[in-house]
Protein backbone atom coordinates (compact mmCIF):
# COMPACT_ATOMS: atom_id res chain seq x y z
CA UNK A 1 0.00 0.00 0.00
CA UNK A 2 1.32 3.05 -1.03
CA UNK A 3 2.90 5.28 2.45
CA UNK A 4 4.40 8.50 0.25
CA UNK A 5 2.46 10.84 -2.81
CA UNK A 6 4.62 12.28 -5.51
CA UNK A 7 3.82 14.49 -7.77
CA UNK A 8 5.10 14.31 -11.63
CA UNK A 9 4.68 16.50 -13.75
CA UNK A 10 4.05 15.81 -17.52
CA UNK A 11 1.34 15.52 -19.84
CA UNK A 12 0.27 11.92 -20.11
CA UNK A 13 1.72 9.93 -23.19
CA UNK A 14 5.00 7.67 -22.94
CA UNK A 15 6.60 9.38 -20.67
CA UNK A 16 4.41 9.80 -18.04
CA UNK A 17 3.32 5.75 -18.53
CA UNK A 18 7.20 5.29 -18.00
CA UNK A 19 7.44 7.01 -14.59
CA UNK A 20 4.32 5.50 -13.56
CA UNK A 21 5.43 2.46 -13.86
CA UNK A 22 8.62 2.46 -12.57
CA UNK A 23 7.49 3.77 -9.28
CA UNK A 24 8.35 1.82 -6.15
CA UNK A 25 5.12 -0.01 -4.81
CA UNK A 26 5.42 2.55 -1.97
CA UNK A 27 4.75 5.45 -3.98
CA UNK A 28 1.25 6.76 -5.24
CA UNK A 29 2.10 9.01 -8.39
CA UNK A 30 0.01 12.10 -8.72
CA UNK A 31 0.05 12.61 -12.83
CA UNK A 32 0.21 16.89 -13.11
CA UNK A 33 -0.08 17.96 -16.93
CA UNK A 34 2.04 21.77 -16.71
CA UNK A 35 -0.61 22.88 -18.79
CA UNK A 36 -2.94 23.18 -16.20
CA UNK A 37 -2.91 27.01 -13.97
CA UNK A 38 -1.05 27.12 -11.06
CA UNK A 39 -4.43 26.66 -8.87
CA UNK A 40 -5.57 23.33 -10.45
CA UNK A 41 -1.90 22.15 -10.22
CA UNK A 42 -1.94 23.01 -6.35
CA UNK A 43 -5.04 21.46 -5.74
CA UNK A 44 -3.87 18.07 -7.44
CA UNK A 45 -0.21 18.14 -5.31
CA UNK A 46 -1.99 19.62 -2.36
CA UNK A 47 -0.92 16.72 -0.08
CA UNK A 48 2.35 15.23 -1.84
CA UNK A 49 5.63 15.24 -0.35
CA UNK A 50 7.74 15.33 -3.55
CA UNK A 51 7.84 16.24 -6.84
CA UNK A 52 9.13 15.48 -10.13
CA UNK A 53 9.82 18.02 -12.24
CA UNK A 54 11.95 21.13 -13.39
CA UNK A 55 9.34 23.95 -13.87
CA UNK A 56 7.00 24.55 -10.71
CA UNK A 57 6.22 28.08 -9.63
CA UNK A 58 6.21 29.40 -6.53
CA UNK A 59 2.63 29.90 -6.05
CA UNK A 60 2.06 26.37 -6.59
CA UNK A 61 4.41 25.26 -3.72
CA UNK A 62 2.76 27.83 -1.77
CA UNK A 63 -0.03 25.92 -1.41
CA UNK A 64 1.54 22.37 -0.83
CA UNK A 65 2.49 22.20 2.44
CA UNK A 66 3.83 18.73 2.51
CA UNK A 67 6.19 19.08 -0.10
CA UNK A 68 9.83 18.89 0.93
CA UNK A 69 11.82 17.66 -2.30
CA UNK A 70 11.73 19.32 -6.04
CA UNK A 71 13.39 16.76 -7.63
CA UNK A 72 14.34 17.23 -11.40
CA UNK A 73 14.99 14.09 -14.14
CA UNK A 74 17.64 16.56 -15.62
CA UNK A 75 20.99 18.18 -14.93
CA UNK A 76 19.61 21.56 -15.62
CA UNK A 77 17.29 23.60 -12.91
CA UNK A 78 17.31 26.83 -14.30
CA UNK A 79 13.70 26.54 -15.03
CA UNK A 80 12.63 26.99 -11.38
CA UNK A 81 13.20 30.14 -9.17
CA UNK A 82 15.71 28.11 -6.46
CA UNK A 83 16.43 30.96 -4.10
CA UNK A 84 12.69 31.13 -4.02
CA UNK A 85 12.05 27.62 -3.25
CA UNK A 86 14.89 27.09 -0.89
CA UNK A 87 14.23 30.26 1.22
CA UNK A 88 10.63 27.99 1.48
CA UNK A 89 12.47 25.24 3.17
CA UNK A 90 12.30 22.75 0.17
CA UNK A 91 15.37 20.93 -1.21
CA UNK A 92 15.70 20.73 -4.74
CA UNK A 93 18.25 18.59 -6.59
CA UNK A 94 19.24 17.52 -9.85
CA UNK A 95 19.44 14.28 -11.82
CA UNK A 96 22.79 13.01 -9.81
CA UNK A 97 24.58 12.95 -13.41
CA UNK A 98 21.97 10.01 -15.08
CA UNK A 99 21.97 12.00 -18.26
CA UNK A 100 26.27 12.65 -17.98
CA UNK A 101 27.26 9.49 -20.30
CA UNK A 102 24.62 10.56 -22.94
CA UNK A 103 25.85 13.99 -23.22
CA UNK A 104 29.36 13.56 -23.44
CA UNK A 105 28.65 11.24 -26.00
CA UNK A 106 26.75 13.46 -28.07
CA UNK A 107 29.45 15.94 -27.30
CA UNK A 108 31.93 14.08 -29.12
CA UNK A 109 29.69 13.02 -31.92
CA UNK A 110 29.57 16.88 -32.05
CA UNK A 111 33.07 17.32 -32.33
CA UNK A 112 33.62 14.81 -34.78
CA UNK A 113 30.75 15.58 -37.08
CA UNK A 114 32.43 19.29 -36.97
CA UNK A 115 35.90 18.49 -37.57
CA UNK A 116 34.86 15.95 -40.53
CA UNK A 117 32.23 17.65 -41.93
CA UNK A 118 30.10 14.79 -41.35
CA UNK A 119 26.83 16.17 -42.08
CA UNK A 120 27.56 17.94 -45.25
CA UNK A 121 29.23 14.21 -46.43
CA UNK A 122 25.55 13.02 -45.54
CA UNK A 123 24.18 15.61 -47.44
CA UNK A 124 25.86 15.54 -50.63
CA UNK A 125 25.39 11.51 -50.57
CA UNK A 126 22.30 10.82 -49.29
CA UNK A 127 20.57 14.17 -50.39
CA UNK A 128 21.92 14.86 -53.38
CA UNK A 129 22.69 11.25 -54.25
CA UNK A 130 26.30 12.59 -55.07
CA UNK A 131 29.53 10.46 -54.66
CA UNK A 132 31.98 12.75 -53.48
CA UNK A 133 31.09 15.37 -56.06
CA UNK A 134 31.86 18.67 -54.08
CA UNK A 135 33.47 16.87 -51.11
CA UNK A 136 37.16 18.40 -52.17
CA UNK A 137 36.09 21.16 -49.99
CA UNK A 138 35.38 19.82 -47.37
CA UNK A 139 37.98 19.95 -44.69
CA UNK A 140 38.44 16.87 -42.79
CA UNK A 141 40.26 16.97 -39.32
CA UNK A 142 41.04 14.38 -36.66
CA UNK A 143 40.80 15.17 -33.19
CA UNK A 144 43.56 13.14 -32.02
CA UNK A 145 46.16 15.01 -30.51
CA UNK A 146 44.30 18.54 -30.77
CA UNK A 147 43.84 20.92 -28.13
CA UNK A 148 40.43 20.44 -26.41
CA UNK A 149 39.18 22.91 -24.00
CA UNK A 150 35.97 22.05 -21.46
CA UNK A 151 34.51 24.88 -19.51
CA UNK A 152 32.91 23.07 -16.35
CA UNK A 153 34.45 19.83 -15.64
CA UNK A 154 31.50 18.62 -13.48
CA UNK A 155 30.12 15.25 -14.27
CA UNK A 156 29.21 15.81 -17.46
CA UNK A 157 32.47 17.62 -17.92
CA UNK A 158 34.66 14.88 -16.30
CA UNK A 159 32.80 12.18 -18.75
CA UNK A 160 34.11 14.43 -21.64
CA UNK A 161 37.65 14.17 -20.55
CA UNK A 162 37.50 10.76 -19.38
CA UNK A 163 36.24 9.62 -23.61
CA UNK A 164 38.63 12.36 -25.01
CA UNK A 165 41.84 9.92 -23.43
CA UNK A 166 41.24 7.56 -25.80
CA UNK A 167 41.51 10.09 -28.27
CA UNK A 168 45.18 11.38 -27.41
CA UNK A 169 43.91 14.99 -26.86
CA UNK A 170 45.72 17.34 -24.66
CA UNK A 171 42.75 18.46 -22.83
CA UNK A 172 42.61 21.86 -20.41
CA UNK A 173 39.81 22.63 -18.37
CA UNK A 174 38.32 25.44 -16.65
CA UNK A 175 35.98 25.49 -13.61
CA UNK A 176 35.06 28.02 -10.82
CA UNK A 177 35.12 25.04 -8.35
CA UNK A 178 39.01 23.04 -7.56
CA UNK A 179 38.95 19.66 -8.90
CA UNK A 180 41.29 17.74 -6.93
CA UNK A 181 44.39 16.78 -8.19
CA UNK A 182 44.19 13.61 -8.52
CA UNK A 183 41.04 13.56 -10.57
CA UNK A 184 43.11 15.86 -12.87
CA UNK A 185 45.78 13.32 -13.10
CA UNK A 186 43.26 10.33 -13.48
CA UNK A 187 41.33 12.33 -16.54
CA UNK A 188 45.00 13.63 -18.04
CA UNK A 189 43.40 17.41 -17.59
CA UNK A 190 45.12 20.54 -16.82
CA UNK A 191 43.41 23.37 -15.43
CA UNK A 192 43.91 26.94 -16.87
CA UNK A 193 41.87 30.71 -16.34
CA UNK A 194 39.02 30.49 -19.36
CA UNK A 195 40.85 33.29 -21.71
CA UNK A 196 44.26 31.20 -21.98
CA UNK A 197 41.59 27.81 -22.62
CA UNK A 198 39.75 30.02 -25.59
CA UNK A 199 43.29 31.17 -26.59
CA UNK A 200 44.59 27.88 -26.80
CA UNK A 201 41.93 25.07 -27.81
CA UNK A 202 41.08 23.76 -31.44
CA UNK A 203 37.50 22.87 -29.86
CA UNK A 204 35.83 24.82 -27.01
CA UNK A 205 32.99 22.56 -25.09
CA UNK A 206 30.62 24.06 -22.26
CA UNK A 207 29.54 22.03 -19.82
CA UNK A 208 28.53 24.80 -17.03
CA UNK A 209 24.61 25.32 -15.19
CA UNK A 210 23.11 28.35 -16.43
CA UNK A 211 23.12 30.89 -13.70
CA UNK A 212 23.58 34.22 -13.31
CA UNK A 213 27.38 34.02 -13.49
CA UNK A 214 27.30 31.65 -16.83
CA UNK A 215 24.67 33.50 -18.53
CA UNK A 216 25.98 34.84 -21.99
CA UNK A 217 29.66 33.94 -20.87
CA UNK A 218 30.46 33.19 -23.95
CA UNK A 219 30.20 36.20 -26.40
CA UNK A 220 31.89 38.85 -28.49
CA UNK A 221 34.85 39.24 -26.46
CA UNK A 222 34.91 35.63 -25.82
CA UNK A 223 34.49 34.32 -29.53
CA UNK A 224 37.26 36.73 -30.72
CA UNK A 225 39.66 34.97 -28.47
CA UNK A 226 39.41 31.80 -29.95
CA UNK A 227 40.98 30.59 -32.93
CA UNK A 228 39.80 31.18 -36.33
CA UNK A 229 40.04 27.25 -37.08
CA UNK A 230 38.31 26.02 -33.67
CA UNK A 231 35.41 24.94 -33.17
CA UNK A 232 32.45 25.72 -30.53
CA UNK A 233 30.03 22.88 -28.83
CA UNK A 234 27.33 23.97 -26.36
CA UNK A 235 25.32 20.68 -24.67
CA UNK A 236 24.88 22.52 -21.39
CA UNK A 237 21.96 25.80 -21.85
CA UNK A 238 21.48 27.73 -24.50
CA UNK A 239 21.55 30.94 -23.34
CA UNK A 240 24.97 30.43 -21.63
CA UNK A 241 26.20 31.62 -25.77
CA UNK A 242 25.26 34.60 -26.52
CA UNK A 243 23.80 33.67 -29.32
CA UNK A 244 23.44 37.00 -31.91
CA UNK A 245 27.23 36.87 -31.20
CA UNK A 246 27.93 33.25 -31.98
CA UNK A 247 25.96 34.12 -35.71
CA UNK A 248 28.17 37.06 -35.98
CA UNK A 249 31.64 35.08 -35.78
CA UNK A 250 30.50 32.17 -37.58
CA UNK A 251 29.00 34.76 -40.56
CA UNK A 252 32.68 36.40 -40.49
CA UNK A 253 34.81 33.21 -40.00
CA UNK A 254 36.12 34.61 -37.01
CA UNK A 255 35.69 30.67 -36.03
CA UNK A 256 35.09 28.14 -37.83
CA UNK A 257 32.24 26.35 -36.84
CA UNK A 258 30.11 25.59 -34.00
CA UNK A 259 28.09 22.14 -32.98
CA UNK A 260 24.99 23.15 -30.70
CA UNK A 261 22.13 20.91 -28.92
CA UNK A 262 20.64 23.77 -27.69
CA UNK A 263 19.59 27.59 -28.20
CA UNK A 264 18.69 30.47 -26.10
CA UNK A 265 14.93 29.77 -26.97
CA UNK A 266 13.24 26.16 -27.68
CA UNK A 267 12.06 25.57 -29.51
CA UNK A 268 13.86 27.81 -31.66
CA UNK A 269 11.84 29.99 -34.28
CA UNK A 270 11.97 28.37 -37.42
CA UNK A 271 13.35 32.27 -39.10
CA UNK A 272 16.46 31.59 -36.90
CA UNK A 273 19.60 32.61 -38.39
CA UNK A 274 21.55 30.20 -37.66
CA UNK A 275 19.63 27.83 -39.49
CA UNK A 276 21.09 29.94 -42.90
CA UNK A 277 24.72 28.98 -42.40
CA UNK A 278 27.17 26.03 -43.12
CA UNK A 279 28.76 26.26 -40.25
CA UNK A 280 27.27 25.22 -37.84
CA UNK A 281 25.33 21.89 -36.66
CA UNK A 282 22.04 21.79 -34.92
CA UNK A 283 20.23 19.21 -32.54
CA UNK A 284 17.46 19.96 -30.94
CA UNK A 285 18.49 19.37 -27.76
CA UNK A 286 18.77 15.39 -27.77
CA UNK A 287 21.98 15.14 -26.03
CA UNK A 288 20.05 13.71 -22.45
CA UNK A 289 17.56 11.76 -23.40
CA UNK A 290 18.20 7.95 -24.63
CA UNK A 291 16.89 4.93 -23.02
CA UNK A 292 19.67 4.35 -20.53
CA UNK A 293 19.91 8.22 -19.32
CA UNK A 294 16.19 8.33 -18.96
CA UNK A 295 16.31 5.01 -16.73
CA UNK A 296 19.01 5.98 -14.44
CA UNK A 297 17.25 9.27 -14.05
CA UNK A 298 13.58 7.84 -12.97
CA UNK A 299 15.81 5.25 -10.74
CA UNK A 300 17.81 8.07 -8.92
CA UNK A 301 14.74 10.29 -8.51
CA UNK A 302 12.93 7.53 -6.88
CA UNK A 303 15.81 6.61 -4.92
CA UNK A 304 16.90 9.80 -3.84
CA UNK A 305 12.70 11.14 -2.67
CA UNK A 306 12.41 8.01 -0.79
CA UNK A 307 16.19 8.42 0.90
CA UNK A 308 14.83 11.91 1.76
CA UNK A 309 11.41 10.98 3.33
CA UNK A 310 13.24 8.27 5.46
CA UNK A 311 15.19 10.74 7.15
CA UNK A 312 18.22 10.57 5.82
CA UNK A 313 20.07 13.20 3.71
CA UNK A 314 19.02 13.60 -0.05
CA UNK A 315 21.79 13.48 -2.71
CA UNK A 316 22.85 16.12 -5.59
CA UNK A 317 21.23 18.86 -3.54
CA UNK A 318 21.78 22.07 -5.54
CA UNK A 319 22.80 25.15 -3.72
CA UNK A 320 22.63 29.11 -4.22
CA UNK A 321 25.21 30.49 -6.44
Amino acid sequence: MPTAKVAFFSPPGERADFMISEAPDDVEIVLVDPSLSDDEQAALCRDVSAMITSKVSVDVLKQCPNVKIVQTLSAGYDMLDLAAILEMGILVANNGGANAIAVSEHTIAMMISLTTNLWHQYDYTMKDKTWKTGMDKLRVREITDKTIGIVGLGRIGKQVAKRLKGFDTKTIFYDVIDVPQDVQDDLNVERVELDDLLRESDIVTLHVPLTRRTRGMISDRELEMMKPDAYLVNCCRGPVVDEAALHRALSQRKILGAGLDVLEVEPTPVDNPLFDLDNVVITPHMAGPGEESTQRAADFAYYNIAKLLSGEEAESLVTPE
